[in-house]
């Protein structure tokens, strides 16, 4: 065998081990019943419902990636390009929702729940990008965060596919808003 004391250590070990798999359960449990929350009392069952639970799902990635940021108070193996791309799409795709409805969800959760939601990921994506550039700096690995930086500034990786995809979004967008920003904003954010 081994001393008491490495016996002991492994028991710790475990137990930490355990308490954060049983904290991940609870979040994840609590993100499923609001899941079936919003589903039965907020969608009426509408297909469209898929639309608010994919929002749903991101905004909770993000504010679980908050969680474990500030927690633990490292940025390392994060994306900063990354972010910065998801807080466009956020942005672009709330100012498309904001004033016109043509790319709400049908159900009652297009009414205002969806934009909560949108506003909701928005502030996580923002919060995380603040956490690896202000606070948590020194842990974020930007060596290992270089994507698309051939021919641009250091940190500006992301121009690579934010620029080519609003130019697309300019020339080939839908118009259910009948508006040509809210309809390029929208077309935007789903290209990127």
């Amino acid at each position: 065998g081994g001393r008491p004391d490495d016996d002991h250590s492994k028991r710790g070990k475990k137990s930490i081990a355990l308490q954060a798999l049983n904290k991940n359960v609870l979040l994840w449990a609590g993100f499923f019943t609001a899941s079936l929350f919003v589903y039965f009392l907020l969608s009426g069952g509408d297909f469209s419902f898929l639309m608010t639970y994919g929002a749903m799902s991101r905004m909770f990635g993000f504010g679980i990636l908050n969680l474990k940021t500030f927690k633990s108070q490292r940025s390392t193996g994060i994306s900063a390009k990354t972010l910065q791309l998801y807080s466009l799409v956020f942005f672009f795709r709330l100012t498309s929702i904001i004033r016109h409805e043509g790319y709400l969800p049908y159900d009652k959760s297009g009414d205002w729940l969806y934009h909560i939601i949108e506003g909701l990921a928005l502030f996580f994506a923002a919060s995380a990008l603040y956490g690896i550039s202000v606070p948590f700096k020194s842990t974020y690995e930007k060596d290992s965060d270089r994507f698309g930086e051939m021919a641009v500034p250091p940190g500006y990786g992301a121009l690579y596919l934010a620029v080519p995809a609003l130019i697309i979004a300019v020339l080939l967008h839908p118009n259910l808003n009948e508006d040509f920003l809210s309809d390029v904003a929208w077309t935007y954010a789903m290209y990127l």
